[in-house]
């Protein structure tokens, strides 16, 4: 299917591997000219060269949420224009309950999992109105909209920055940008199988659709949500959990 965004220009945050990067291989295989962000330059380059030759690896660090409004100028520079595709993303806060959770990690959760947001967006959406034309997806948890006692610093960074994007939906959809986040559940990446251990199998069987996601799954409704297609889609928060959540909203 073409997804009519051949040629556009995207920013992938937190992307050289996990999700982020299911998201920026779905963009490429698009056909959109595809900027990259990770603080491990190895794996930031592998991550590039396996996306095209025209992929750019740009390092940043996304606990200074300076480093995001960095990174999408860089993109933009890099990538011969300003980017029409902002794909906020960024690592997940360690887990922890309120029992054990410090005030400090509240605030390194907010920083790189709301504010970097918030910098990449102040940096791509004005220029976007300006042509007419922007995508905005951010990736963030399932925890946005069903909170998880066990991450409890990410569910409360999650939803802050959920609440930021639907009111910058609102602002910017009559400038033909949309904004939307996507809210992954159990997907099987290098973080969720070193936090799960042996009970990878006991998370896939509680999922209805009896199986962990996989970034390609996620990255493929990121690409759509970015499409031509999709330009009427905007102020929502959609769950890639294989029916996981079991919520009405």
């Amino acid at each position: 299917m073409d997804l009519g965004i051949a040629g556009r220009r995207a920013a992938v945050a937190a992307a050289s591997a996990g999700l982020g990067l299911g998201a920026a291989r779905a963009l490429a295989a698009a056909g959109v000219r595809v900027a990259i962000c990770g603080r491990d330059r190895g794996r930031l380059q592998a991550a590039a060269a396996e996306l095209d030759e025209r992929a750019v690896a740009i390092r940043a660090d996304l606990a200074d949420p300076g480093e995001g409004a960095r990174f999408v100028a860089e993109a933009g520079e890099r990538l011969g224009g300003p980017v029409d595709i902002l794909v906020a993303n960024a690592g997940g806060p360690p887990a922890g309950t309120f029992a054990t959770t410090a005030l400090d990690a509240y605030r390194d959760a907010f920083e790189q999992n709301c504010l970097a947001t918030i910098a990449m967006c102040q940096a791509a959406v004005p220029g976007m109105r300006e042509r007419g034309w922007g995508r905005v997806v951010a990736i963030t948890s399932l925890g946005a909209r069903q909170p998880m006692g066990n991450l409890i610093a990410s569910s409360t960074a999650r939803a802050a920055v959920t609440a930021f994007l639907k009111v910058l939906a609102a602002e910017v959809a009559g400038d033909g940008v949309t904004v939307n986040s996507v809210q992954p559940g159990s997907h099987l990446t290098a973080r969720l199988a070193a936090t799960s251990g042996a009970g990878l199998a006991e998370r896939a069987a509680a999922i209805p659709a009896g199986r962990l996601g996989d970034a390609d799954d996620l990255g493929a409704i990121v690409a759509m949500l970015c499409s031509e297609h999709a330009g009427f889609v905007t102020g929502a928060g959609l769950p890639v959990d294989g029916g996981a959540n079991r919520g009405l909203q």
